[in-house]
């Protein structure tokens, strides 16, 4: 016979939609044991870093020649596009992250409830926050303040500060680059995102670029200790075969754009066994799960997939930004595990190498309400109806339970009665049981009874 909990979330939430899409499940059995190990976890950390912080502006994009809200310029430099990517170019030089502490942050992401991290080793600007051989445009270059710290190589200290930690590690990792000569090649004004040149017509120059690819990967996957997890973003760069064109963005996509996947996988494999691939947007293979960006699906999925999202309102850091309510943040975690995914939360942080104090805050917060309801997130599985207007379910272990998605302001009353809770048809018919008053009653005054039961 079930057991059924009830367990009460004080915070509001909204459902965004997500589009379907096809999946190829994995055929290594290493990938697919670490693949249900991960989809245990259910919650993570990603951070986006870089010294675009210094201006406080959005990661990357500001580069990029298209005309599109998160590409708008500013500042001194803005009305020239020459004089502004030699300028943002010019921003390592200036870069100087004397707060960074990375034990601190694993700590806290510890505290709140995360079990792994995925950490931007490189966005799309190609500035490296680690100590590759392949580019001096990296932050342990000489010409960079920060690489007279000892701990410059900021890549390695995260992995180091949240492995100790027993977090699943995973490196995030640019497919474009557009610092390197190979994928905007000077010669030619970039004009959007893709690569400036024609592939077919100068093709030593890319295989150059997929070399460099391939070394920057192999340098994560060989010196930075063990990894669980190699984030591919920049999803324009794939195979032609592999573009969608009924896909709004993907219709854009000029011609193929082939890293050789195959080869990047066979080679980062053979170094990290069992290593999930996340080739975001090209499905095969490589995409090991789905990664539905600021966005929650309305229905549960049949492959794993995990939401990233923003505390605040952008990626990377902005002074001032506007930190997601912890009520906000913990109705989405209840919301995502309920339909089978995993939240992967994102922190930015400043040029001084440290988080914003809501940041802390927020996460204890969540941390206090995980501790008390852990139980019904972790190692879960999702159960229909999934969803029930303000309730939400998952199951484990033959116990299956009922998270209330509380108003702001809602008190709950000391206990639960099944008068307080019309569960659904379903369960109320089941031939198990699982809804008799009596054990209704009797399981859910141990959490009624919590701190965390109270506006």
């Amino acid at each position: 016979m079930k057991r059924f909990f009830f367990l009460l979330l004080l915070f509001p939430f909204v459902v965004i939609a997500q589009h379907s899409k096809s999946y190829t499940p994995p055929d290594d059995p290493l990938v697919v044991e670490k693949l249900a190990e991960w989809q245990d976890l259910k919650f993570g950390l990603l951070m986006h870093w870089g010294a675009y912080s210094l201006w406080g502006i959005v990661e990357s994009w500001s580069l990029c020649p298209e005309d599109e809200g998160w590409t708008v310029r500013r500042g001194p430099y803005s009305n020239n596009w020459y004089e502004y990517k030699k300028a943002y170019e010019n921003l390592p030089k200036q870069f100087n992250p004397v707060k960074f502490n990375p034990d601190k942050w694993a700590e806290a992401a510890k505290a709140a409830g995360m079990r792994y991290v995925v950490f931007t080793t490189k966005h799309h600007d190609g500035f490296s926050m680690f100590d590759t051989k392949q580019t001096d445009y990296k932050i342990t270059a000489p010409q960079v303040p920060f690489s007279s710290n000892p701990k410059s190589d900021v890549t390695k200290e995260i992995f180091s500060a949240f492995r100790k930690k027993d977090f699943m590690i995973g490196a995030y990792f640019s497919k474009p680059d557009w610092h390197n000569e190979n994928f905007w090649w000077p010669y030619f004004p970039p004009k959007d995102r893709h690569v400036n040149y024609d592939i077919k017509r100068y093709p030593e120059r890319w295989e150059r670029f997929k070399d460099f690819t391939y070394n920057q990967i192999e340098e994560l996957m060989t010196g930075y200790g063990k990894m669980d997890i190699l984030w591919l973003d920049g999803g324009w760069v794939r195979p032609q075969s592999s573009i969608d064109p009924t896909v709004s963005w993907q219709a854009t996509v000029p011609f193929g754009q082939d890293v050789d996947m195959p080869r990047i996988a066979t080679m980062a494999r053979k170094h990290q066994p069992g290593l999930i691939m996340v080739d975001r947007s090209v499905p095969g293979l490589y995409e090991n799960y789905t990664t539905p960006e600021q966005e929650v699906p309305e229905k549960p999925h049949n492959f794993p997939w995990e939401t990233c999202m923003t505390m605040a309102g952008s990626w990377s850091y902005v002074p001032n930004d506007v930190y997601k309510p912890a009520r906000k943040l913990i109705h989405l975690l209840a919301d995502i595990v309920a339909k089978g995914g995993n939240f992967l939360l994102n922190i930015a942080p400043g040029p001084d190498g440290e988080w914003h104090d809501e940041a802390y805050v927020r996460l204890q917060e969540i941390g206090g309400w995980m501790k008390v309801n852990q139980e019904a997130i972790y190692g879960t599985k999702p159960i229909a109806p999934y969803v029930e207007n303000a309730w939400r379910f998952t199951t484990k272990q033959n116990n299956l339970y009922a998270l209330y998605l509380a108003k702001e302001g809602e008190k709950m009353p000391e206990s639960f009665t099944i008068t307080h809770f019309s569960p659904p048809k379903k369960f109320r018919n089941s031939p198990s049981g699982l809804c008799k008053a009596a054990k209704v009653e009797e399981n859910t005054r141990r959490y009624s009874n919590h701190p965390a039961a109270s506006a």
